[in-house]
């Protein structure tokens, strides 16, 4: 179970990302740079115990309309060979030194836990506390058994967010750019076998929930 070090890291995670976020196509804030907050999000477990894992929500001020993006990352202790563009940045840690940020879409620790994750074999941990569930994540998986495991690290990103392929043409899709659902609950496409949802505060101080992750079958022989 990884354990949450309630320490100093410097430079912030919001530090790095106000650098790194208007880089990437689905940013849409301010054109003086993004005005960031912490709105929530979640961790999940490497079963080897070496990389941090964390699905990081954070609000931007910075534009005509308040938006929240997931911004999922993943932490190491070394660099991680052929990864040069998903570094998000360096840190140092107050408890364990200088740790290399990654863009986790990039990362195959990360995209190794995504599967496990829809499919309810492994839990959301609470993102500030140690060896606590998070709740608040839900997750469905409504495919014939298991799903395919072998989703590449080679993500593409798009305006609203990043896509993992798989073998058969199914697809991984990270919404980057978070939208509220209905009362009701996440709406799913169509074509949708499994997703992950979770909530983050939103700029009135109300909790917001919808879609993070969405499964989508490949199409049919």
């Amino acid at each position: 179970m990884a354990v949450i070090h309630h320490t100093t890291v410097k430079p912030t995670k919001l530090e790095l990302l106000t650098s790194w976020l208007p880089s990437r196509p689905w940013y849409v804030g301010g054109a003086g740079g993004p005005a960031l907050a912490k709105a929530g999000g979640f961790r999940l477990d490497d079963p080897e115990g070496e990389v941090g894992i964390e699905f990081m929500v954070v609000a931007d001020a910075s534009g005509t309309h308040p938006i929240s993006y997931l911004v999922p990352l993943t932490y190491r202790g070394a660099p991680l060979d052929g990864a040069e563009h998903a570094l998000v940045g360096t840190m140092e840690h107050g408890v364990l030194g200088r740790r290399w940020a990654y863009d986790g879409c990039h990362d195959p620790v990360l995209v190794a836990q995504l599967l496990p994750l829809i499919e309810g074999r492994v839990q959301a941990q609470d993102q500030n506390a140690s060896d606590t569930p998070d709740r608040e994540v839900t997750r469905s998986y409504i495919g014939d058994g298991l799903a395919p495991t072998h989703f590449t690290a080679t993500a593409t990103d798009g305006q609203e967010g990043t896509e993992l392929t798989g073998p058969d043409g199914t697809s991984l899709r990270l919404h980057r750019v978070l939208r509220p659902a209905p009362d009701g609950g996440p709406l799913l496409p169509p074509e949708a076998i499994g997703h992950v949802a979770g909530s983050w505060q939103a700029p009135d101080g109300t909790r917001a929930r919808g879609l993070f992750v969405v499964l989508h079958a490949g199409p049919r022989a």
